[in-house]
């Protein structure tokens, strides 16, 4: 897994072995010496374009400037590619993008989403990369995500980092018998908008007659008292 203290290291010995100060690297990058200074202590990763021109001012190899994070092969590739402006990776470990996620804009990530979806992706990735991406692309690799085997913990982890359109399509993988009509009681407090259509489905017989309990419960506490959000 790429290590980002550990490639910040290694630009830190580039910049002192050329006897050049983080200030003068940040005037040549552009950034501030803070920004030189994060990078090196591996608090933070420098835009991925950045890369190319850190490998010309150190006159090292671009390949060498990405392995001082000892990346698997797969990240390798990823950010070899991405550095030149290739986003047409084909990304064969999904894990790979999940790793990098971090130090990858939202932008870059979508369009290599958009190869990953192809093949498609498993919820679990989603769930860890949902917080880097945009929610156009989240939506974008739900619709060809598997669901049916979705745990409740995951869901609970899931929802709070979608938007309506998101949560709107889980209800519809409900209605549809992709997903348990029982995770409607974890949808439910990210989407009380939902409460008149699932009242709807059950009249259609979409939803079994035990998903009002749901609601129920989810309204009214024990002694009969409508709880407030």
């Amino acid at each position: 897994m790429f290590d980002i203290t550990k490639f910040g290291g290694y630009l830190s010995r580039l910049r002192k072995n050329a006897d050049m100060t983080q200030s003068e690297l940040a005037d040549k990058l552009n950034v501030t010496h803070q920004a030189v200074s994060r990078y090196e202590k591996g608090h933070c990763f420098p835009d991925v374009s950045i890369l190319v021109l850190l490998a010309e001012i150190f006159g090292v190899t671009l390949d060498e400037l990405i392995n001082s994070g000892e990346p698997t092969k797969g990240e390798s590739m990823i950010l070899g590619n991405v550095a030149v402006g290739n986003h047409d990776v084909v990304v064969d470990d999904f894990q790979d993008m999940v790793n990098l996620a971090p130090i990858l804009k939202p932008s870059v990530l979508a369009k290599l989403s958009e190869t990953c979806k192809k093949q498609g992706v498993d919820i679990t990735s989603i769930v860890e990369l949902a917080e880097y991406l945009n929610d156009e692309t989240v939506v974008s690799l739900m619709e060809t995500a598997d669901f049916q085997s979705i745990a409740p913990a995951l869901l609970q982890k899931l929802l709070p980092l979608l938007d309506i359109k998101s949560k709107s399509m889980i209800f519809e993988k409900i209605l549809d018998g992709e997903m348990d009509w029982h995770l409607i009681e974890i949808l439910l407090p990210y989407a009380e908008y939902l409460t008149s259509q699932i009242e709807a489905a059950v009249i259609e017989g979409a939803l079994p007659n035990e998903a009002l309990d749901l609601l129920y419960r989810h309204y009214w506490d024990e002694s009969g008292y409508k709880n407030r959000s």
